[in-house]
């Protein structure tokens, strides 16, 4: 490699990469990288040329920058699919033969499901595509029009008449508190990926596992399936009282509400199944009808009262009426709070309609969140402004006879006597037919026009009972899917293009049916209560158990919820069952346990793969530091990412000696990690050579299952002064790494990782002669032949960082290790502080335009990194004085051939001497070559403050590119900097992402 100069250079900028990172349109840019072409002896030209432009290369390519496609499983009507190239691609022998990273799909759009929101506006639609629902309409409205129900119409005036105006306001406002923290904690598991159809179960099962989401997910079907059943016998009741009142009557009242009940879930199930358009046009007209029943209640408690309607106990609003009401007044069995709360509880449930049709959201992450709380809230106080007006106009009881005038020789006690009507007759007989607690249509009564009431009852049973009919398959639908629990995968299949559950519609018929014929809606309230406060308690629980657990995969992006409240939730949930009804509450456990216990033990079906995509990976990893305490910055570092949370094994090779056993397993190691207070475990090997002794650990660290799948090693600055096969070693250990599939991190510190007091004799000096000389795998000597107790030594990794920042230059995409391990760096207490800038290649034409796409696309990672800075200055030639010093660096690798030798020849000294670095090499890989020396210049243009650089490390290709070479881009790349910097790169396997499926 020669300097450059003006006649001979090579612009950097010929190299950059092509890619759009386009997040808003989602755009492939075809031929990946432009620059040249190289041939060699291999005969790699040959596979370049038949893979096309396409392909990548270590020759003509630099590694793929971060793009869009690669965290997606989007595929997208009218385009090509781009797929990240896999590891094998990057590192493996250029002989061999590996996919192209581009392959042509022909599929349909899946829209609402993988297809992202930028992706659907890309997409033309076709013709026969549903209607997305925004926040308001598939949401809001919906939970609204769910939670208007049956209990509010018929229920909420008895309720007041019982509990009073301020119990009743205890009942309504817990009930709030409850489904308020659940939305809470909904929202957070809704906004934590990609949300398709399945509703509540689909949310949990995917952010937080499929054996908390299958019993939640059973027991909300179910629930929603009652839920059907309560609200059609509501509709029931109020037609079989006009029925009565014009003296209409099939066989007696119970029967009557059965005949009506069936007939209309009958009807609601022609709807459903006649398609979500249908659905969602009855849903709009029975909030018009609901409104308009509200405005004309609340215009009826204006009006003078006729004497028809103080015959029956209303008399417009009198203090007296809302003082005597405000106290309670229990009657029948039922007259208790927690009765009270029994049946009122269900009128909140229906907080998750807008979530249980998630797939049919445009936007879920937004909807769910917005919709549900502003519905919670809205309900709330149209229920606080119901009960208080009624209490404030109506009595408890009245007989309804327009004789019953107040006399003026009575003696009459009761409220009613204070407005000329005496009822003390019925009251005392108890025969009053009328009053808040004995006439369930007191509304009705109250109003301005007694049929809007009617109307307004009809759409609230009607829409709350079509929105569960919906709702319930829906979940049960996903939850089939995923075969979990035997014997119900047949209610799984979809029908037509929208997936339709029909069977799951079926199913939800046959269970309404079965408690429509109950026929009593103070029976089947208490019921749905139980099923619904055990459902509410595992969302809760289950929020509260991802966030104590501070697993990397739980990044809500709704900030406003609180684990504890969660918890403070879930806790409430479950003592109100068990003061409902303890042996239910008991039954509910026993069910859920069950399920649990099931999923847990037998793992069925597609459990493996649920719980792989539910989370993103965690760095279980794997330090070689030789004794602990010889490196302990490695150690602390790496503590942080994994404190107590994922596996950390702290790796010590020792090469054969006489006390080499007694070294490789003393127990002082152990001693000193539990000192330092480091969770991890310790295995020392012992091998005839490190490069052997670190292959026994890549490969048997570990137990089953619970193996390390990333490799920290300090960094080897002494490659310049050591022999060259010891650089050859250091980088093959690295590549043995990437071929077990490991993600490898390299930190080097300016003031050195080895902190030992061995003679200077036994300390190799760096190339440059700098304090951060170290060996760094290899044990110092005196530990084989010494044991002495071993200081604990503080590092900066120790100490909290302030206001600084960590630095990440994400300039290649590894799956995204290299954003995931500053994340979780933010997450500790030392370096919360911290501000974390992300710095991207790019070019000075489009720079504002490619950083607002690096920021969306980071905002699909939940990470809550803002400050990003795109870098047209890595595509700029180094100076030429950074230029000679690398060619100085490689002088003792190279190897001086005649250029007109034969392949063969040169293949066989190489083979001899593998450290060699021919001018072939150096000319194949002359562009990345001047891309880590530039990008040396910016680390110290940009980051010369930070508390610590990350950035995403090159990589030399196995048998293209020798190990010297690959090991003098990382020292030239990392030298000279005051930072410590990580050198980061992942093994191409996602561990971010925004999808959930």
């Amino acid at each position: 490699m020669e300097s450059p100069d003006a006649r001979n250079v090579v612009q950097l900028d010929a190299f950059k990469p092509r890619l759009s990172l386009s997040v808003a349109n989602a755009k492939i840019t075809h031929g990946g990288f432009d620059g040249p072409g190289y041939d060699n002896c291999s005969g790699y030209g040959s596979r370049v040329a038949s893979l096309g432009s396409d392909a990548l290369s270590a020759y003509e390519t630099l590694d793929p920058p971060p793009h869009y496609d690669f965290y997606t499983k989007t595929e997208v009507f009218g385009r090509q699919r781009r797929f990240r190239p896999s590891l094998y691609q990057l590192h493996n022998d250029p002989k061999d033969s590996s996919p192209p990273i581009y392959e042509e799909t022909n599929a349909e759009p899946i829209r609402g499901e993988d297809s992202s929101e930028e992706d659907e506006e890309e997409q033309k639609e076709p013709p026969s595509e549903p209607t997305r629902f925004g926040w308001i309409h598939g949401v809001m409205i919906r939970c609204m029009l769910n939670i208007w129900g049956v209990i509010l119409y018929l229920r909420l005036p008895w309720i007041t008449a019982q509990a009073g105006i301020g119990l009743t306001w205890v009942i309504i406002l817990l009930s709030s508190c409850i489904t308020g923290i659940t939305g809470l904690s909904t929202s957070a598991i809704a906004t934590n990926g990609k949300v398709k159809k399945g509703g509540t179960y689909f949310l949990i099962s995917r952010s937080l596992g499929p054996e908390l989401g299958g019993s939640i997910g059973l027991i909300f079907a179910f629930a929603n399936a009652v839920a059907v059943a309560m609200h059609t016998v509501g509709f029931a009741e109020t037609v079989t009282e006009l029925m009565y009142e014009h003296g209409a009557v099939m066989v007696d009242r119970i029967n009557d509400i059965r005949i009506i009940g069936i007939i209309t879930v009958t009807c609601l199930l022609g709807i459903s199944l006649a398609g979500m358009s249908w659905e969602s046009k009855a849903q709009i007209l029975f909030f018009l009808v609901i409104m308009v029943s509200f405005a004309s209640f609340i215009v009826g408690t204006i009006i003078p009262a006729s004497p028809e309607k103080q015959a029956k106990g209303f008399f417009s609003y009198k203090a007296d009426i809302f003082a005597t009401n405000f106290v309670p007044g229990w009657r029948g069995p039922d007259g208790s709070f927690f009765g009270m709360f029994s049946i009122f509880f269900p009128s909140a449930t229906g907080i998750l309609a807008g979530a249980n049709i998630s797939g049919d959201l445009k936007n879920p992450a937004v909807a769910i969140p917005k919709g549900t709380l502003m519905a919670i809230f809205w309900t709330t106080i149209s229920y606080l402004i119901i009960s208080a007006t009624i209490g404030a106009c109506v009595v408890r009881d009245a007989s309804g006879l327009l004789n019953d005038t107040l006399l003026s020789n009575s003696n009459c006690g009761d409220i009613s006597c204070q407005y000329g009507w005496d009822f003390t007759e019925c009251i005392a007989n108890e025969t009053c037919l009328y009053g808040i607690s004995n006439y369930y249509q007191s509304i009705g009564l109250v109003s301005a026009f007694a049929p809007l009431i009617t109307a307004g009852i009809f759409g609230a049973t009607l829409s709350s009972a079509l929105a569960c009919l919906v709702s319930a398959p829906k979940v049960f639908e996903c939850l089939c899917k995923d075969k979990l629990y035997p014997f119900i995968g047949i209610f799984g299949k979809g029908y037509g293009k929208n997936e339709e559950p029909l069977r799951g519609y079926l199913l939800t018929y046959v269970i309404a049916a079965c408690f429509i014929l109950i026929a009593e809606l103070n029976t089947i309230a208490p019921i749905i209560s139980n099923f619904f406060l055990c459902s509410y308690a595992l969302i809760n629980f289950s929020c509260f158990h991802a966030s104590i657990t501070n697993s990397p995969g739980w990044r809500p992006s709704f900030k406003f919820y609180s684990k504890w409240l969660s918890l403070l939730g879930a806790v409430i949930c479950v003592v109100l069952m068990f003061l409902l009804t303890w042996w239910a509450a008991l039954i509910a456990f026993g069910v859920v346990f069950l399920l649990l216990g099931y999923t847990v033990y037998k793992k069925p079906g597609k459990l493996k793969h649920i719980a792989h995509i539910s989370t993103n990976r965690k760095p279980q990893c794997l330090v070689l530091t030789g004794p602990p305490s010889s490196r302990p910055a490695l150690v602390d570092l790496i503590s942080c990412l994994t404190k107590d949370l994922s596996l950390m094994i702290c790796g010590n090779v020792v090469t054969a000696s006489p006390s080499a056993h007694a070294q490789a397993s003393s127990e002082r190691h152990v001693t000193w990690l539990n000192k330092r207070k480091v969770r991890s475990f310790y295995r020392g090997v012992v091998a005839a050579e490190l490069r052997t002794g670190a292959n026994m650990l890549l490969q048997g660290a570990g137990l089953g299952r619970i193996k390390p799948n990333v490799l920290l090693m300090g960094f080897k600055t002494n490659f310049s002064s050591d022999t060259p096969q010891a650089a050859h070693d250091y980088i093959s250990i690295l590549h043995d790494a990437f071929d077990l599939r490991y993600g490898v991190c390299l930190l080097r510190m300016k003031e050195g990782l080895d902190v030992s007091q061995s003679p200077q004799s036994h300390v190799n000096a760096g190339f440059d002669g700098g304090p951060e000389a170290i060996n760094t795998i290899s044990p110092p000597s005196h530990f084989q032949t010494t044991n002495p107790p071993e200081p604990q030594r503080s590092t900066g990794f120790q100490k909290a960082q302030g206001k600084k920042t960590i630095d990440v230059y994400w300039l290649s995409d590894d799956g995204g290790l290299t954003l995931l391990l500053p994340y979780l760096l933010s997450r500790r207490k030392r370096w919360a502080r911290c501000k974390v800038r992300v710095f991207v290649g790019g070019d000075a034409d489009t720079r504002e335009e490619q950083k607002q796409e690096v920021i969306a696309l980071i905002k699909k990672f939940r990470l809550g990194f803002h400050d990003v800075e795109v870098l047209p200055d890595v595509y700029q030639s180094p100076q030429p004085e950074s230029v000679h010093r690398f060619e100085k660096m490689l002088d003792r690798f190279r190897l001086d051939t005649n250029p007109k030798q034969d392949c063969d020849s040169g293949s066989e000294r190489q083979q001899e001497e593998p450290w060699r670095i021919t001018e072939q090499d150096l000319e194949r890989n002359r562009a990345k070559s001047l891309r880590q020396i530039r990008l040396n210049e910016v680390l110290k243009d940009y980051s010369r403050e930070a508390a610590l650089i990350v950035i995403t490390m090159p990589v030399g290709m196995k048998g293209a590119c020798p190990n010297t070479l690959y090991l003098a881009w990382l020292d030239f790349l990392s030298r000279d900097l005051r930072p410590p910097v990580l050198l980061v790169r992942g093994n191409q396997e996602n561990v971010l992402t925004f999808y959930c499926q």
